[in-house]
């Protein structure tokens, strides 16, 4: 018995692939299925994101274990050619497939190192195959263990923290001269995928109220429904800006919108309350002489750039320490795998020697003639006696020594001397287990 991965994600293939690729939750199920009915593989879970596929498996053998995830894969996906696929997947097997998975869990292998969701979907994956039963004893251990590893890192680390994302950088940065968000008021000038992001980001750091200006009046009222903000026509950005303590420009205008004389205006109508401005605009729409105001501060998109990078660097110090925790968890969880080799073997010789033991006991009551229950139960306690403690010593050793480097000669060597290939056959082992 073994754990494979077998995947793909951002950095082997391309967005044409991953897609093609995906599993949508409607279809989940109807995947784990398909996966877990090849008699190869005793459990499974698939990962689908936006940049990785993924399947991690337990298998009866490693190679077979291997060739049948593929084979899953090119079933599930006639439509590509296995020759296009086949050089994007990485595969990993043991401790290589279960460091893959804490990794993954716990973002270090995102395309942003720290980011939350990857926790999120992988709850998800293991919820789908709970649900359709797909998840033994390895998998249920394995997934709580990455779970767990990833809630570990981000308690003991500073890897989510800091912004990386230009959005979240500007957001970051008014907490910075504002202290707190909270009845604070934003005024986005400009409604694109950033401005989105930024807003999403102001309601939950707490502001109290975001204004939306747009040159198509729709897009404005379309975000600002998905916010609870005030739809703003774009011609009265000017006026709007009063009452805001921050102002985010993405507008796209080839030219300065916000220039100093109307912030000045602004400033003195706001009795010297300071304004922050962003602007995230390429070229800029604010001019960059509204800095030599007093309360006014104003950073671009390069000085954003700068903070996030300064951030990521940072994350990725935190990625160390974060991946000496995974060493440490994976050392954990292998010595509780390679147990399960141990467990079986233990049950056979215990099952071996009971049967040795009552036979031989059979054999001299009926020499012994008609004997008391006193008799009786003092026979079979002293034989019981006998058998455990020859048995405790050899047993005790081989619960020890099975994790360390000389386990699996260790394992093999018990195997021959209590001569267990029967017991130990899969065809036992599924006797035991229908």
């Amino acid at each position: 018995m073994n754990i494979v991965l077998i995947g793909i994600n951002h950095r082997t293939a391309p967005v044409e692939i991953r897609e093609r690729l995906s599993i949508s939750d409607d279809k989940m199920g109807e995947a784990l299925c398909a996966l877990t009915a090849d008699p190869c593989i005793e459990e499974g879970l698939i990962l689908s994101t936006c940049n990785r596929v993924e399947v991690c498996a337990v298998v009866k053998e490693t190679h077979k274990g291997f060739q049948a995830v593929k084979q899953f894969f090119a079933r599930s996906h006639p439509d590509i050619a296995f020759e296009t696929l086949d050089p994007c997947f990485y595969m990993y097997a043991s401790s290589n497939a279960i460091r893959h998975l804490f990794r993954v869990a716990s973002s270090l292998d995102s395309m942003i190192i720290g980011e939350p969701q990857i926790l999120g979907q992988i709850k998800e994956a293991f919820d789908h195959a709970v649900l359709h039963k797909t998840t033994g004893l390895v998998l249920t251990k394995a997934l709580k263990k990455a779970i767990s590893v990833a809630k570990r890192i981000r308690t003991e680390t500073k890897i989510a923290q800091n912004a990386v994302s230009i959005s979240y950088a500007a957001v970051e940065l008014a907490k910075k001269i504002f202290g707190r968000l909270d009845k604070k008021s934003a005024l986005l000038i400009g409604a694109g995928e950033m401005a989105e992001l930024a807003a999403r980001h102001f309601v939950n750091s707490g502001v109290e109220s975001i204004a939306i200006a747009n040159r198509s009046y729709d897009r404005a009222l379309e975000l600002a429904k998905t916010f609870k903000g005030i739809p703003i026509k774009f011609e009265d950005y000017a006026s709007e800006m009063i009452k805001s303590d921050i102002v985010l420009c993405s507008a796209g205008a080839p030219h300065y919108l916000i220039k100093p004389e109307e912030v000045a205006k602004a400033i003195a109508l706001r009795q010297n309350r300071p304004i922050f401005f962003i602007d995230i605009s390429v070229p800029r729409n604010i001019d960059p002489k509204i800095n030599d105001l007093d309360n006014v501060f104003l950073y671009d998109i390069d000085d954003l750039q700068v903070a996030v990078e300064t951030n990521l660097e940072s994350r990725k110090k935190e990625a160390l320490k974060a991946e000496d925790i995974i060493s440490e968890e994976i050392e954990q969880f292998a010595r509780w795998f390679k147990s399960l080799d141990a467990v079986p073997m233990i049950i056979a010789i215990k099952d071996r020697a009971e049967r040795i033991r009552l036979a031989e006991l059979g054999k001299i009551t009926s020499k012994l003639g008609e004997l008391s229950p006193a008799q009786l139960q003092a026979l079979e306690g002293l034989t019981a006696s006998i058998v455990n403690k020859l048995l405790h010593k050899p047993l005790t050793v081989l619960k020890a020594e099975v994790h360390s480097t000389n386990g699996n000669m260790i394992l093999e060597a018990t195997r021959k001397l209590f001569d267990l290939k029967e017991e130990l056959s899969p065809a036992k082992e599924e006797e035991k287990n229908p």
